[in-house]
């Protein structure tokens, strides 16, 4: 499920205390364990980038913190809008502390948060069965609209190749591809435009009254 920034808005809402992490997932498409196993050290907040570089697993019940998945960390951008709440939010924390924290203060278990924050928020506001990895999709989603391309989208989400990334969301890519044939049928319009009043395809103007005949 894709959610528009509306859709994202109203949900950030709901979560309460957890609309900055909502808004996070929805636009920067980290998984969740990337997300919450995410520490201050790894923001950068001038260069507007977050560094994933280890992510959470739950093992026998225990959280486990590793790699994140294909074992490759990476560097995701951050909307400018996003910053500033983003500074408030981590003001009083230490450079090894978890950014985003149970209530209690430990790190957030996606099983938890799901049946007591997100599941009921999103029912209240029509998207009942919305899971937090649907904000991945969403990232991915809105970066295309906003016009990034596959390889970037790649970059941002982690795939190990942009092929996964299109046999993923090839439908998210058919408005662009659209986009480009009508930018070459503008292009050759013009072209053709211009031909007929120059005689020219470069645009050259050519005085026709001093053209030799091919019989002079």
């Amino acid at each position: 499920m894709f959610l528009d920034h509306d859709q994202v808005a109203r949900l950030a809402e709901a979560c309460g205390r957890y609309g900055l992490l909502v808004r996070f997932l929805a636009y920067t498409g980290l998984r969740w364990g990337e997300a919450s196993a995410l520490r201050v050290s790894r923001l950068d907040l001038l260069r507007r980038r977050v560094t994933v570089a280890v992510a959470f697993a739950e093992v026998g019940g225990e959280l486990v913190e590793g790699t994140p998945k294909n074992h490759q960390r990476r560097s995701v951008p951050i909307p400018r809008f996003l910053v500033n709440e983003l500074a408030a939010h981590i003001a009083d924390k230490r450079r090894n502390e978890l950014i985003f924290t149970a209530p209690n203060g430990g790190p957030l278990r996606n099983t938890n948060f799901r049946s007591r924050v997100f599941a009921p928020a999103a029912a209240s506001v029509g998207l009942a069965g919305l899971t937090p990895h649907d904000l991945r999709h969403t990232a991915a989603s809105l970066s295309v609209a906003a016009g990034a391309n596959v390889k970037a989208v790649q970059r941002m989400l982690g795939h190990a190749s942009a092929s996964m990334t299109l046999d993923v969301y090839a439908g998210l890519f058919g408005d662009d591809l659209d986009a480009v044939a009508n930018r070459l049928d503008e292009a050759v319009a013009a072209r053709d435009k211009d031909y007929s009043r120059t005689g020219t395809a470069g645009g050259e103007v050519v005085d026709l009254g001093k053209r030799r005949s091919p019989g002079r």
